[in-house]
Order: C-alpha cells, then structure tokens, then sequence
C-alpha cells in the first residue's frame, strides 16, 4: 500500500469516526433543534458527490469513507427531517 494511501484511508476514518458521537446522541435523544437543516442537506449532497467521484476515479478509501460517512449523516438527516416535519425545528 503506498503512502497516498494510507494518508487517504487514515483521513477518511478520522472523518468518518467525527459523526459518530453526534449520530450516538441523536438517536439517544432525537433532538435535532439545535443542528442546521440547511447544513446537513448540504453536507449530504456534497457527500454523495464525493462518492460518485470516488466511484468514477474507482478509490476504495473514498468510496468507503464517504459511504460510511454517508449513513452516518443520513441517520442525523433523517431525525432532522422527522423532527422538521413535525413542527420541532
């Protein structure tokens, strides 16, 4: 494995493991109030172009993380949506 990498796996993970304790307290709490909507449909479709990219240039360290990373904030998106469309924020 050549040093590139490493780096790319390493930095995936890292940004991957970062949502997780918000995905953690999310689904404790389901409280969404306090996160930006406009943020995380952003952050989702810039996480699904990432993926598509990484699929194109076929790098496995992009497609893991950002399929991972994209579960992840679709988790916290989906209880943002839940919790719009029930009038809490």
């Amino acid at each position: 494995m050549q040093f590139v990498d490493v780096l790319g796996a390493v930095a995936g993970t890292l940004t991957t493991i970062a949502f997780l304790p918000q995905v953690i307290k999310t689904w404790r709490t389901g409280a969404t109030r306090d996160l930006s909507m406009a943020m995380f449909l952003a952050l989702v479709v810039g996480i699904v172009l990432w993926l598509i990219y990484g699929v194109l240039r076929n790098d496995v360290p992009l497609i893991l993380a950002n399929g991972v990373t994209l579960v992840l904030a679709g988790v916290i998106l989906f209880f943002k949506l839940r919790g719009w469309h029930r009038g809490e924020g």
